[in-house]
């Protein structure tokens, strides 16, 4: 019985519905047709919102509105203060432009990198890093170790074994000043070389066997290891420059030297030349002091240790690009070095190590700063006094040089 009153209630509700809606007087003649057909169709319209604007849009000066004249007619709505943004225009801020010349201006203007495309300076920053810098100098890296290996399995170490026993007769390369001046520079580029190396490719490959918390950790570590380094190469590299520039002077040796290709390409005869043959002055000109005195230069700019340079983010932005490329351009030829230096040519590290050479071993490599040294052109033992030098240089008949 229940179900069949709800029902009958139903049913007469939709009846009722017709009705009701029919009960209101018909409309005044005079109103115009339009809402009659609002009416009928329960007032609802659609529009395409493409066709829609606003009130502002009807000012001439719609797009040049401030935002002041902005919220007049459309309150929350600050595109002009966002265009001014992504122009690079600067904003007021409370803070001097000394302590920070940037502070009203979020995104920097437009402009080219080269590498990257026309957009702000940030992206295109990170455009030449992200697209040319790391990829490129990964691949340069690979590449000389590469040629390296190769080199090393197919040529093996040049030059010959040389007995250097109580008798044998020895020359001074390096004095204990240069040696030191060397070690402290080769210690702090090694040191700057791993750091940089961690900072720029450490993600590809340490984060992914490290995890991102001990990654992290490593890179703040290395990061105040790269900027506490720094100074010291500096110094350093002063120091190796004017201690070797005279020594790295190019000559009519060096053409020939060159010409020859060091003998690398040849027999086991070594190309004859000065105290440092032209590959070694190349890398002391190319590969250590032009790019070194830059490298230095745009880290001080990064470290902000330059008045004047490094308080705006163009001037950053430049100076990493430049310190970037010519650290791994740095790294990438001391490679060559280091190889040389130790198991690249036999009684090189030892040279540098205890600072002397055997008359044979510089006889085979550098014939003719030996021949400079017997004829009395250059001291036998550049850090000893006059008359020890003079002894060592002529041993008394039937005796054996005292070194």
């Amino acid at each position: 019985m229940k179900h069949i009153m709800w029902s009958l209630a139903f049913v007469a509700g939709l009846a009722w519905g017709p009705a009701g809606a029919q009960a209101p007087a018909a409309p005044d003649a005079a109103a115009p047709a339009a809402t009659a057909a609002t009416v009928t169709t329960g007032g609802i319209q659609s529009q395409n919102i493409f066709q829609v604007k606003p009130d502002a849009s009807s000012d001439p000066k719609y797009a040049e509105q401030t935002n002041g004249e902005r919220m007049k007619v459309q309150p929350g709505n600050n595109a002009p203060m966002w265009r001014q943004v992504g122009q690079g225009v600067t904003g007021y801020s409370s803070l001097p432009t000394t302590q920070a010349p940037e502070a009203g201006n979020l995104i920097q203007p437009f402009v080219t990198y080269p590498g990257s495309r026309f957009t702000n300076a940030g992206e295109a920053w990170r455009q030449v890093r992200n697209q040319w810098i790391i990829p490129y100098g990964a691949a340069l890296f690979a590449i000389v170790l590469l040629a390296l290996g190769i080199f090393y399995f197919v040529k093996g170490p040049l030059g010959h074994e040389h007995a250097e026993g109580a008798n044998a007769r020895r020359i001074e390369r390096f004095t204990p000043f240069e040696r030191a001046a060397h070690w402290a520079n080769a210690f702090a580029f090694i040191a700057l070389a791993l750091s940089g190396i961690v900072m720029a490719f450490g993600k590809f490959f340490l984060l992914p066997v490290l995890g991102s918390t001990l990654f992290g950790w490593l890179t703040y570590a290395l990061k105040n290891v790269h900027n506490f380094m720094g100074p010291l190469f500096a110094v350093s590299l002063l120091v190796i420059v004017l201690t070797f520039i005279k020594d790295n002077i190019a000559n009519r040796a060096d053409f020939v030297w060159l010409s020859k290709g060091g003998g690398m390409l040849g027999g086991d005869h070594q190309v004859p030349s000065h105290r440092f043959n032209a590959g070694e002055k190349g890398l002391f000109w190319w590969g250590i002091t032009i790019p070194g005195i830059f490298v230095v230069a745009t880290g001080l700019v990064l470290d902000k240790l330059i008045p004047g340079f490094g308080d705006v983010r163009g001037d950053m932005q430049i100076a990493h690009m430049i310190h970037a490329t010519l650290a791994i351009w740095m790294m990438a030829l001391i490679c060559g070095h280091i190889y040389m230096g130790t198991v690249g040519m036999r009684g090189a590290y030892k040279a540098m190590r205890t600072g002397y050479v055997s008359e044979a071993w510089a006889k085979e490599h550098h014939e003719l700063w030996h021949d400079d040294v017997q004829a009395g052109k250059i001291p036998r033992q550049r850090s000893a006094s006059p008359t020890a030098v003079d002894a060592a240089a002529t041993p008394s008949a039937g005796q054996p040089a005292q070194v």
